[in-house]
Formats: structure tokens, C-alpha cells, sequence
């Protein structure tokens, strides 16, 4: 599983590894702390006026992304402040950070009450461009003489990204159709024209490098494209006063047969959770031979909604910052991919596989669910969920990936927490076939889940059915948060909470435990039912507590 992942074109460079006159923090492993949300579980705090972190460049860059956290008003609704960037002690920019899109309070579907307590979400990040970084240069970041509350600094990314993408040849411009890439402008209209355009005459429609509002539906039927000139160049933007209504967001929707989107950004401003408004951000809905190629998604409820998606490919894409899941494969979404995709700071699972009967009034219209596969992926820093879940479906796979920093669940979760199933209209979604998971990492995993308590770094959960067909293979987890596989069962209370037709192959789990857990390399919970079968495995320490649950071969 090493070198599990997705392929990164940025270095991260971890706070508390750089040159400080602040103060390390961390690490700690504790729920609705900052540190557990950071990465390694260790930042630094710049409180004092001058306060400072540098490090050397390993490579030339001119692109930064900076996750740090600011404290939130005392009522609620985030604060701001400038932070000064410097290359070889020259001052370059000053960077304008806030904390109005971080800071969620209370209970599940949370608030942004600070007085509901039980914070998350600390998090935020700044994505800055057009930088000249040389290998050898000394990258500062300070603190300048300005009063008020300590700031803390996660880690920076520097890249180095390609010039803004040529227009395809025969392409509707948006910019013919008046669109302005300002970003004060709303080009909603000039973009829903040249979409027009496209389904007419065939032809994609160029979105060249700028800055474009939209506060309306962008939806896309079959046969369209749309291309922009690259993630960190085109950029739809919401419009922030108008964010609060659900239907003025940023949303583009994939709605028929072969349509293709790329190169692009969506950047949102959604800062609350309600589950009853539609997602922003990339809605599949009933696409088919549809493709998602090198996409930024950030501040959006879900980075992709995918609903009824047959054949759909997602490929390239990062899902940043998010109220929930970064890829959601949802309803009867089949034979679709998922691959080389990086989430991080998403407020639900990384990446999911949730074949719900039905919900939210989508109906999977008796197509089954299943043959997805979510492969070379990487996932971190979670503020709610999980790196990757499944929640039942046919022969889905997760594959080649690496989950790291989820300090509040899972690293991957097997999982039938939700119901798939709906006997008035004979659709059972449950796990079916072979579910595979193969060559992964897990690092850091295994956090405290605010209504399940302590999750394993890899978790079969049997809860409203049961689970039969499971294939784990060549899988490394270490440095646990809590334990590091768990099987736990609460619905065998219910009848159901049985585990069948399950082999653990070539698994290594080193001792964890780092939160003060029981460090167990696999714990089989009181009211699991079944068998589990392990085949060349390295676990530090098994506990079975079930009397009814057999663990078959040996852990060296």
C-alpha cells in the first residue's frame, strides 16, 4: 500500500516543521480541539506582533495555498486579518485571511452559534497565485504589528502551475456572449447563452482565465462542454450576499448523455449545514457517459452530488473546504469512477458510496446501484465522517488509496448505517456481489465521531443490515488514533449484524492508541455476529469480545 494516493503537484510544507517565533501546539487527540483537526495534529500559534513562520523552498513555485485558522467573532460570524508574506525577507503580498466560512458549534446538523460549544470546523484556506518562488528561497509568513487574537498556521502547499489552458478549436467563447470575468459582474446570463449555443450547434464552450459570478442554475444537457483554461485561472464564483438563498448558489449540473466539464473552479460561500436545501457546487444528475476532469470545488455544501450517474468519471478534481462529502456516488449511481482525487477539510466523508433507496425525492427509477470505484484518491483533515465509506451497493471497490489525519472517524468505513432498502417498492441496495478494498494506507486515523464515539482507522459497521462479501487486501494502517479495525455491530440487537464471506489478506495494523484508546490492531466488538477470515496478516494485539463471532487463522 505504499505510495498509495493520488498524484500531488504541490510540496507541503507542515507548520511546526518550519523556523517559528510562535508556539508549536500539539500533538493532542481529543474531540473539538484544533489540533486533532490539524495536520499531524500539531500547528503553530503566532500571537504577538511579529510573530513569524519561514521555511526553505525545495523547488520553484509560484502558487501557494495557506491552511490556517482564525478565531471566530464572539456571537458568531468570523473575524478578519492580514498576514504578510515575504520571499527573502521582501515583503511580496499581504494576504487577507477570514474566518467566516469556518467555526461550526453543537450538535449535528450544527450551528453557527459559538454558544452551542463543541467547536469543529477551525479551519480554513487561502489559495494565492502568481507568486516567483525559486529552490533555495526563504518563504516567511508574519504576523504584522496589529493587535487582537492569536492565529494559528496549519502548513503551506507551494506549486507550480501551468499557464492558463489555449481555447479548443470552434469553441463558443462566453466572453462573445458578454460574460466579463470580473467578478463584480453577474455572467450568469452570458454563460447560460453560450451553453444554449453548444446544445444547439455542438461545439464546446470556452471559459477563458477569469473570475466569473454566477447566482443561478448552470445546467448542462446532452452533448455539452464546458472548458475553462485551468483550476487555478477559471473560477465561478458565487455571489456572497446572495448565498443564503439555496437557489441563487453556484451549481452546475450535469443532466444528460457525453456531458464533459474541465479545468475549472467553483468557489462558493456556504458556511452552515441544512440537509433539506439542495447542494451546490457539481450535481450529477441522471448523467450518463458524463466526464469531470480537473475541477477545484471549495465552500460548497457537497464538492460532487452525484445522484443516478451511470458511466461517470471524475478524474483530477479537488474538493476543498466543504460543509459535507467531497465525492458523493449516491442513489443508483453505477459503474462510475472516481480517481486521482485529493479532498481535504470536507465536513463528511471524503469519498462516499450511499445507495439509498431513495432520497431527497430522487429515485433510482429501478436501476441498480453498484461497480463504482474510488482508486488512487487521497483524503485528510475531516471535521466530520470519514476518509472513505461505502454504505451498501453491488461489487463496489476502493482502491490504491491514502487516507491520513482523520481525526473524527474512519480512515475507510464499511458501513449499513443508512436504509437501502424499500420493500413497497422491492429495491434492496444492500451489499451484494464482492466489495473490495485493496491496497491502502491509513495514517492517523481513527478518531472520535460525535454520535458513535471512538471509530477504528478501518470500521466494519453492521447496523441496520448485515454484510456478506468483503475482500480486504494488502492494507497498512499505523499511528491509530483510536484502534485500528474494529467490527462492531449494534444491529444484531435488531436481528440483523452478521458478518459473512469476509477475508483479511496481507493487512498490517501497528499498535495505536495514540488518543489514550485501547490501542487493539483489530477489535471484534460484544455484539458481533459472524466470521472473519484473516490469510498472512501482522496485527499488533486482537480482542474478540463477542461469544459469537469467530476469528479464523492467525495474526502473526
Amino acid at each position: 500500500a505504499l505510495g498509495a494516493g493520488a498524484d500531488l503537484p504541490w510540496i507541503t510544507h507542515e507548520a511546526e516543521a518550519m523556523r517559528t517565533s510562535g508556539e508549536v501546539l500539539g500533538p493532542k487527540y481529543a474531540p473539538n480541539t484544533l489540533e486533532t483537526e490539524s495536520s499531524r495534529q500539531q500547528a503553530v500559534k503566532l500571537a504577538a506582533a511579529g510573530d513569524y513562520v519561514e521555511f526553505t523552498a525545495t523547488a520553484a513555485a509560484n502558487a501557494l495555498v495557506l491552511r490556517y485558522s482564525l478565531p471566530d467573532a464572539p456571537a458568531g460570524g468570523g473575524t478578519n486579518a492580514a498576514l504578510e508574506l515575504l520571499v527573502n525577507g521582501r515583503p511580496v503580498r499581504s494576504l487577507a485571511l477570514t474566518s467566516r466560512y469556518a467555526h461550526l458549534y453543537g450538535n449535528y446538523p450544527f450551528t453557527n452559534d459559538p454558544a452551542a460549544g463543541k467547536p469543529r470546523n477551525f479551519y480554513d484556506e487561502l489559495r494565492v497565485k502568481d507568486l516567483a518562488i525559486l529552490a533555495g528561497d526563504v518563504v516567511r509568513l508574519q504576523r504584522p504589528a496589529a493587535a487582537g487574537p492569536a492565529w494559528v498556521l496549519d502548513l503551506a502547499d507551494l506549486e507550480n502551475i501551468a499557464p492558463p489552458r489555449a481555447a479548443p478549436a470552434n469553441a463558443h467563447s462566453v466572453r462573445d456572449f458578454g460574460a466579463r470575468g470580473d467578478g463584480r459582474a453577474d455572467d450568469s446570463a452570458a454563460i447560460l447563452a453560450a451553453i444554449d449555443a453548444a446544445r444547439r450547434d455542438g461545439r464546446p464552450v470556452w471559459v477563458p482565465a477569469g473570475d466569473y459570478k454566477v447566482t443561478r442554475d448552470l445546467v448542462l444537457t446532452d452533448g455539452v462542454t464546458v472548458q475553462g483554461a485551468g483550476m487555478w485561472h477559471t473560477t465561478f464564483v458565487g455571489d456572497a450576499e446572495l448565498y443564503g438563498q439555496a437557489d441563487r448558489r453556484v451549481r452546475i449540473k450535469l443532466a444528460g448523455k457525453n456531458v464533459r466539464v474541465a479545468d475549472f473552479a467553483i468557489l462558493g460561500w456556504l458556511n452552515y449545514r441544512n440537509d433539506d436545501e439542495p447542494n451546490d457546487g457539481l450535481v450529477g444528475a441522471g448523467c450518463t457517459d458524463a466526464e469531470i476532469a480537473r475541477i477545484w470545488v471549495e465552500h460548497t455544501k457537497a464538492g460532487a452530488w452525484i445522484y443516478n450517474g451511470t458511466r461517470l468519471t471524475i478524474t483530477g478534481c479537488r474538493f476543498r473546504n466543504l460543509i459535507a462529502d467531497g465525492v458523493n456516488l449516491c442513489v443508483s449511481t453505477n459503474h462510475s469512477v472516481v480517481e486521482n482525487c485529493t479532498a481535504r477539510g470536507t465536513g463528511d466523508d471524503c469519498f462516499a458510496i450511499w445507495p439509498v433507496a431513495a432520497d431527497q425525492g430522487y429515485d433510482g427509477h429501478g436501476v441498480k446501484p453498484g461497480h463504482n470505484v474510488i482508486r488512487r484518491c487521497t483524503g485528510a483533515l475531516t471535521f466530520l465522517a470519514n476518509g472513505a465509506a461505502v454504505y451498501g451497493g453491488e461489487s463496489n471497490r476502493v482502491e490504491d488509496c491514502l487516507f491520513t489525519d482523520i481525526g473524527t472517524g474512519c480512515g475507510v468505513l464499511i458501513s449499513t448505517t443508512f436504509p437501502t432498502a424499500d420493500e413497497a417498492r422491492n429495491i434492496d441496495n444492500n451489499f451484494s456481489g464482492t466489495t473490495v478494498v485493496r491496497d491502502i494506507e491509513l495514517v492517523r486515523c481513527g478518531g472520535w465521531d460525535h454520535s458513535w464515539g471512538w471509530r477504528g482507522s478501518f470500521q466494519l459497521c453492521l447496523d441496520r443490515r448485515s454484510i456478506s462479501g468483503l475482500q480486504i487486501s494488502n492494507v497498512s494502517i499505523r499511528d491509530s488514533i483510536s484502534t485500528g479495525l474494529t467490527v462492531v455491530a449494534p444491529g444484531s440487537k435488531k436481528g440483523q449484524g452478521t458478518l459473512a464471506r469476509t477475508r483479511l489478506e496481507q493487512v498490517v495494523i501497528t499498535a495505536g492508541g495514540l488518543a489514550g484508546q485501547d490501542a487493539a490492531g483489530l477489535w471484534i466488538r460484544e455484539d458481533a455476529v459472524g466470521s472473519l477470515e484473516l490469510v498472512d496478516v501482522q496485527i499488533a494485539g486482537l480482542k474478540n469480545e463477542s461469544a459469537h463471532f469467530r476469528v479464523l487463522g492467525k495474526a502473526e
